[in-house]
């Protein structure tokens, strides 16, 4: 399963990148807002920095005006993949920009049947916010198993996405169910090292290499 980032901020992203594993990142309007500077500048860093899929989500909410946005973020960098809001105006959008061959992300997926039609209009990913179907009580692992199932069994293309994650269970169930692509913030991903008895059995390895190099006597 790959790992991507979900954050504009350079720092946390750069961080991250030496250790090989990201895959990708993904951003939104609100991520980018809170770094500040000019939002087209930051994403071409973050495509200069991890050299894998960027998703940078389009602002306009009519067709044509997803298009067009859609179009200008592309031109950024190759690894550019547009990011639109699901809705008959974003599957629109999502199919003339499959049809240039410019790559989409259909985000703000909450159903197996917009996960199913944003596949049918070439979407190259579909994120199921699994996080906030939790917040209302549904499970949200259950939308990722049936989006999988589904691209499995008419074989499309498109890859499931899983976003809104909120730590190492959403992950793991995530890679369990074999969902393509995992979004997660840095704190999640810095949480995905972190287990108790790692560190206890660090510590006793240099304690008893420690007392190992005291002379004798």
């Amino acid at each position: 399963m790959k790992l991507f980032v979900d954050s504009a901020n350079l720092d946390e992203i750069a961080a991250l990148t030496p250790l090989g594993i990201v895959d990708g990142v993904t951003t939104n309007p609100s991520l980018l807002a809170k770094v500040g500077n000019d939002p087209r500048a930051v994403l071409k860093r973050i495509c200069d920095l991890v050299q894998g899929p960027v998703s940078a989500e389009v602002v306009a909410t009519d067709c044509e005006g997803m298009v067009s946005e859609g179009r200008e973020l592309a031109a950024i960098d190759p690894h550019i993949v547009v990011k639109v809001p699901f809705g008959k105006a974003g599957v629109q959008a999502c199919h003339v920009l499959a049809a240039e061959g410019i790559r989409v992300n259909v985000t703000l997926i909450f159903s197996a049947t917009q996960a199913l039609l944003a596949a049918k209009v070439g979407a190259t990913f579909v994120s199921p916010f699994i996080g906030r179907l939790d917040d209302i009580g549904t499970t949200g692992m259950d939308l990722v198993r049936q989006c999988v199932e589904i691209f499995e069994n008419f074989q499309f293309p498109t890859e499931v996405l899983v976003a809104s994650v909120r730590g190492p269970m959403h992950v793991i169930e995530s890679a369990r169910l074999g969902a393509d692509i995992c979004t997660c913030p840095p704190k999640a991903i810095d949480a995905l090292f972190n287990h108790p008895l790692t560190d206890i059995g660090l510590a006793k390895f240099l304690a008893d290499w420690a007392k190992a190099q005291q002379p004798e006597g």
